[in-house]
């Protein structure tokens, strides 16, 4: 590793720790005839293996952590094109679930075809504050302009940062890339706009020999610009793990504390971008706030390429889990959400994804049925009622049992405390009967609502009409 050490500055006055600390380790450019490809790690024909070196880097959560949204952009990318209407509403439904904070901080927008353009300009009439309206742009004189007619703050710009992409995608060295990066940076600072720099690939990247440099010259020219910069760091393969003491690149806590302690960035301007091929994309994406970025980007239900981002709705649970509060976010705006995709969009979500498929509160074994019916806080998560307007329910089939139907049936019902049907209720043995029919004659699929509403009509028509009227009552209500 090569670093300069100043003797006259080697200590300084940390107030984010309140101590002395080293500060005379300046990491410079390493640039190389070959890439470094950490064939020890990514060998390409075993999985992807995680080094330790056990060195542990402190956690600093910072004071305002919030999320950004690239649905629009990256995970637009991997489904079928929105309309622009259905832009509009999604973006209408995120800022509703962001709440009056704007947790939902912003949202980013292609601005390349005349849709793209349309909907962002018909977004931004709307006129929220939040979620702020950011674009992704090409390293081009027509796109800066087009960005800045536009009237947008903030853009994104892409610098790849590791070997793969420098030498192997780009064909250059890591000098010349530094060098083309700063200058697409400072033709957007010229025209007042402020970058968000993309360090796509950066769990593959050379950290000190090319990130932490790239990053300090970024600092310097947003000092001299007085405008600030912000680093996305993108794990753009997934390779991220947030284990203790494991080794850069693939260390998350390593890459947001060198961005913060040898760079210079503070945790405002420091956002983490996940993806999921690893199954590591949630974990990565809390550890990143945990550690000092105070902004984590997702999709909604975690679209995206391959096997998508980090899904928004979950890092607004864990945002409630961590901070023990949802700060006003309204969180029941994510069934709501859930049901557009569906309803609206005809996107399939699968059914055992947590928050928004349809059997995530869902349960099937007769035994957690027989448990949810004496007391539903034995086999649900949290209370999904009252915090996602999904209450819990239970699935009938061959294995449901008395309980599973007495719950169905108090569920679809809503049939609550000394309303409730016990599953020793002659009803509720007379619609057993008839589901163990159907299943000793070789059905193998759940059971319906509808199903069973015609099961209950042809036991006991008097009690059908009672529960039907009762519901929807409750509807009106």
């Amino acid at each position: 590793m090569q670093y300069s050490h100043e003797e006259d500055s080697s200590l300084i006055f940390s107030e984010s720790t309140n101590l002395l600390e080293q500060s005379a380790y300046k990491y410079q450019l390493q640039d190389r005839d070959e890439p470094n490809l950490y064939r020890h790690l990514f060998d390409y024909e075993s999985v992807p293996k995680v080094s330790f070196n056990h060195r542990f880097v402190p956690m600093c959560m910072p004071d305002k952590i919030w999320i950004t949204d690239t649905t629009f952009r990256d995970g637009q990318q991997s489904t079928s094109p929105f309309t622009v209407k259905q832009i509009v509403d999604l973006y209408t439904l995120m800022h509703k679930l962001g709440g009056p904070n704007g947790l939902i901080r912003q949202s980013e927008f292609f601005v390349y075809s005349e849709k793209d353009r349309e909907s962002l300009l018909r977004c931004k009439e709307l006129g929220f504050e939040f979620p702020e309206i950011t674009t992704w742009i090409r390293a081009s004189e027509k796109d800066f302009e087009l960005v800045k007619e536009l009237g947008i703050r903030e853009t994104g710009i892409l610098v790849s940062c590791s070997d793969y992409h420098i030498y192997k995608k780009m064909g250059l060295t890591r000098a010349k890339a530094l060098d083309k990066y700063l200058g697409v940076v400072k033709s957007v600072l010229d025209r007042g706009i402020y970058p968000r720099c993309h360090f796509e690939d950066i769990t593959r990247a050379d950290y000190y020999g090319f990130v932490v440099p790239f990053a300090e010259e970024l600092h310097k020219l947003s000092e001299s610009y007085g405008i600030p910069i912000k680093i996305r760091a993108c794990d753009t393969m997934g390779y991220g793990v947030s284990y203790h003491g494991a080794a850069l690149p693939r260390s998350v806590p390593g890459i947001i504390y060198g961005l913060m302690h040898y760079a210079g960035f503070p945790s405002e301007m420091i956002e983490w971008h996940g993806h999921n091929d690893f199954y590591k994309v949630v974990s990565n994406a809390s550890t990143a706030w945990l550690y000092g970025a105070s902004s984590v980007n997702c999709s909604l239900l975690g679209i995206g390429e391959r096997t998508g981002n980090c899904p928004l709705e979950a890092m607004v649970i864990e945002y409630a889990s961590l901070r023990g509060t949802s700060d006003g976010m309204n969180l029941p705006v994510i069934t709501e959400i859930a049901r557009y995709f569906e309803e609206e969009i005809g996107y399939e979500i699968p059914p055992r994804t947590p928050f928004v498929g349809r059997n995530f509160n869902v349960t099937r074994a007769g035994i957690h049925a027989d448990g949810m019916l004496k007391n539903e806080e034995i086999y649900n998560i949290f209370d999904t009622t009252k915090l996602l307007n999904r209450p819990a329910s239970v699935a009938v089939d061959s294995h449901s049992g008395l309980a599973g139907i007495a719950h169905w049936l108090n569920g679809f019902y809503h049939l609550e405390k000394e309303n409730a049907v016990d599953k020793r209720d002659p009803v509720i043995l007379a619609i057993k009967e008839r589901v163990d029919k159907e299943y000793e004659a070789g059905r193998n699929t759940v059971m319906g609502d509808g199903e069973l509403e015609n099961i209950l009509k042809a036991v006991n028509f008097d009690e059908y009409e009672r529960l039907s009227h009762l519901r929807l009552h409750r509807h009106k209500q």
